[in-house]
């Protein structure tokens, strides 16, 4: 399955309830299973982003439908990146002439 990076920041309404991260990453983690989304780690991090979540899923469709269902509760935006094993870039790579 392909592996997804998201950046996290809080919004305002994020920060306020800052309390509640461990709580809500629990319940993202429960939502991500219902749709078929693996949630490897999730780090709390210092600098530009606030959360770093690794993950699993079989798609981009199903990967972009959870991170729009996350930003609609309004406590964080994120950045979603595609990540590449070295083996899926050496494939990659085969097509550059």
């Amino acid at each position: 399955m392909p592996i997804y990076v998201s950046l996290l920041n809080w919004t305002d309404q994020g920060i306020r309830k800052v309390k509640e991260t461990t709580r809500r990453a629990e319940a993202f983690q429960a939502l991500a299973q219902k749709t078929k989304v693996k949630v490897r780690e999730i780090h709390w991090t210092m600098g530009r982003y606030d959360v770093v979540v690794i993950m699993e899923a079989p798609d981009d469709h199903t990967i972009s439908r959870l991170m729009l269902a996350l930003g609609t509760l309004g406590n964080v935006k994120t950045e979603t990146l595609r990540a590449y094993s070295a083996k899926e870039m050496a494939e990659i790579l085969k097509g550059i002439p």
